[in-house]
């Protein structure tokens, strides 16, 4: 479940069909790839604790990893524990429905007020979320979570699909639902720091795309010791509300993206492509992201991670700049772009995994040759509603105060805006 790291990969730079697509998905697998976090539930199935799993909430163990990628055994294929004497071997009911309950509350200061954002805010709560998951049978396992509160709103279901692991003892799992598309390289939702992987995030111009929360199917498996590969097929359309045809997609084509990562000693390599098409008004836009990443551990005490992706799309304003309409940058034809975006982040446990205070620190860096990238930060509040890049950089101090309750600060610093921020918070699962 732990991000990884892949040698450079170059996006399939072709159409593909549904039915090929959904061919090819019957074919390749990764446990890696496996889009859960374990949750409190999980504690009390077990009567283990937290620690096992997660070190520090939310950032998983080795351990969870294999968990999740297990479809939520300790062992594959382990004798059913609370569960239903039903008396019939083709059905598993558990005794009661697992769930949990997440929550991030935050106060943040900021170095001086801008335009709609005061120096002060009380975030709390941020996010509350309720947690599912668990086995429906012999293999077969699910996971969900409803955001009953995401800044102020109700966010709705996010991650939810189920999980068919090692289908006919081929090694292939799939997953079937909503999950995000980077969750084979690294995960968002187990991130320690309050400034998200942006990198992820990046929307250019009109066109749908990103790498965070989709629908689709995700294929994983480990063809050898150390190598994991992923192959998906997504509408890239995001989590959108069906049309009035009552469907999701809004194009033929599917979109598709392949990871292969290859662990060596201490250090895992990896390489991620995504290509899709879609049509708006009758006009096209083709989009290309691919990179390499790399995670380095060190030792017992901490975790390196870092990503490079480049974004291409052909025309993401679909043919609508005109001079009577002029697109951001005062652009009125139509017209190709290219975002470049990095990370890096820096995990630190002084006093081993079992320790109770953790550094983190991370920096993020996008850039466009042109005004279009939106990262949902503010920048659609001011002319063009648009960014051209993202620099920022952030430290935290991470401490548990028990091993479901981490208390945090963290301070930050946006090159671009040249201004500063603080976060203080506390996030809790039960």
């Amino acid at each position: 479940m732990a991000g990884g790291i892949h040698p450079h990969l170059e996006p399939p730079m072709f159409r593909i069909s549904p039915l090929a697509a959904a061919a090819a998905l019957a074919l390749v697998a990764i446990p890696e790839g496996a889009a859960a976090s374990t949750i409190p539930a999980f504690a009390r199935k077990y009567n283990v604790t937290c620690a096992l799993c997660h070190a520090p909430v939310p950032h998983l163990t080795k351990f969870g990893e294999q968990f999740a990628a297990n479809g939520f055994e300790m062992v594959p294929g382990e004798v059913p524990r609370d569960t239903v004497g039903t008396g019939d071997p083709a059905l598993r009911l558990q005794n009661t429905l697992p769930l949990a309950i997440r929550m991030d509350l935050y106060a943040a200061a900021f170095s001086r007020e801008r335009p709609g954002q005061p120096a002060a805010d009380l975030q709390t709560p941020w996010v509350i979320k309720l947690l599912s998951g668990g086995q429906v049978g012999h293999k077969i396992s699910y996971y969900a979570y409803f955001l009953l509160t995401e800044r102020g709103d109700i966010g709705g279901l996010e991650d939810a699909y189920v999980q068919f692991s090692d289908i006919g003892h081929s090694g292939v799992s799939l997953i079937a639902g909503q999950f995000q598309v980077s969750d084979p390289i690294f995960k968002r939702e187990l991130r320690l720091s309050y400034e998200d992987y942006q990198q992820f995030r990046v929307r250019v111009g009109e066109a749908t795309p990103d790498l965070t929360y989709d629908r689709g199917l995700m294929a994983m498996m480990s063809p050898w010791e150390g190598g994991d590969l992923t192959l998906q097929l997504v509408n890239g359309q995001g989590l959108n509300s069906a049309s009035s045809t009552r469907q999701f997609d809004r194009n033929t084509p599917k979109n598709v993206g392949v990871r292969f990562s290859q662990k060596f000693d201490f250090v895992r390599l990896g390489g991620f492509g995504y290509t899709g098409s879609e049509r708006s008004a009758g006009v096209g836009n083709l989009t290309r992201i691919y990179g390499p990443d790399a995670t380095v551990e060190l030792g017992t005490k901490g975790l390196l991670n870092a990503q490079f992706l480049r974004r291409l799309d052909d025309d993401p304003f679909f043919g609508s700049c005109s001079a009577s309409a002029p697109c951001p940058g005062g652009v009125t034809t139509p017209y190709s772009t290219t975002v470049d975006a990095a990370f890096a982040e820096a995990l630190f446990w002084p006093d081993g995994p079992a320790g109770r205070y953790i550094l983190s620190g991370s920096y993020n860096w996008v850039y466009a040759d042109r005004p279009v990238i939106a990262l949902g930060l503010g920048e659609q509040d001011t002319p063009p509603g648009y960014l051209r890049r993202y620099s920022a950089a952030s430290g935290g101090l991470h401490y548990l105060l028990r091993r479901n309750v981490r208390l945090m600060g963290e301070l930050g610093w946006d090159f671009e805006r040249d201004q500063g921020r603080l976060i203080l918070g506390t996030v809790l699962a039960f």
